[in-house]
């Protein structure tokens, strides 16, 4: 468990550890640049680096450990859906999930072929949201193979957003989170493009998080569009605080 910067989640948590890039959005990854790092510092999850798939089922105790109710944001270093993960492994970690109904647990893919093929063998609880990355109009498959799934909240994250994603189907789709690319040679997000899905969402009645413009000064660049920040969630969210303060008193 980590303290995320993450703006749309609390903590992560990974059961998980390594992966191997599929698409464009791929390419300048977060998670194999801090494997690098973390390897370098000796952390043992990541001594076999990013390319070699770990499960750890030490960490599957960990979430009984929270005091309080939490958001995290699961496999921030991974997927979970990645082909090397073992279905029983992941059905592990849906129980574990369906144990707190407490948290909020967010797993992104983008794996959605692997997702639809196992989502009737998994328990989705309310708590658990199921978000796939899609970065432009080339994997746009993945939201209707989201769509097909069980899951009871269903998010889309468009980052880094690096082409436009026009006319999106997103019906049964609950959450859009839209951001550019940093890093140190990040390729430029059009500002019509999240205009556009912003729009859409809209018009749609779906929730939309706008996380950050990106550059190679993401800080500066900051993540308000026109003077302001959009930072919703979906209302499944505001539901599930709802039945959290019921429970304390």
């Amino acid at each position: 468990m980590a303290k995320s910067s993450i703006e749309w989640t609390e903590l992560t948590w990974n059961p998980t550890t390594g992966c191997s890039k599929i698409s464009a959005g791929c390419k300048f990854c977060y998670a194999e640049i801090m494997t690098r790092r973390l390897k370098a510092m000796g952390q043992e999850k990541y001594k076999d680096g990013f390319n070699k798939v770990r499960i750890h089922p030490s960490t599957l105790l960990l979430p009984y450990t929270w005091n309080s109710p939490k958001v995290v944001f699961v496999n921030s270093m991974s997927d979970l859906f990645h082909k090397e993960v073992p279905l029983d492994y992941i059905q592990q970690v849906f129980k574990v999930m369906n144990d707190n109904p407490q948290h909020v647990f967010q797993v992104l893919t983008k794996r959605s072929d692997i997702l639809l093929k196992y989502h009737k063998e998994l328990k989705w609880t309310h708590n658990i949201w199921m978000g796939v990355s899609v970065e432009d109009n080339k994997v746009v498959h993945r939201i209707d193979d989201l769509r097909k799934t069980k899951a009871k909240v269903k998010f889309l994250s468009c980052e880094p957003l690096i082409g436009e994603l026009t006319n999106l189907n997103l019906k049964k789709i609950d959450w859009v989170i839209v951001g550019g690319e940093s890093g140190r040679k990040p390729r430029p997000m059009n500002v019509d493009w999240v205009l556009d899905i912003q729009d859409q969402c809209k018009k749609a009645d779906v929730s939309f998080f706008f996380k950050q413009w990106g550059g190679t000064n993401k800080k500066k660049n900051g993540r308000a569009i026109d003077g302001k920040t959009y930072s919703e969630f979906p209302p499944q969210y505001y539901e599930h605080l709802e039945e959290i303060e019921t429970l304390r008193y």
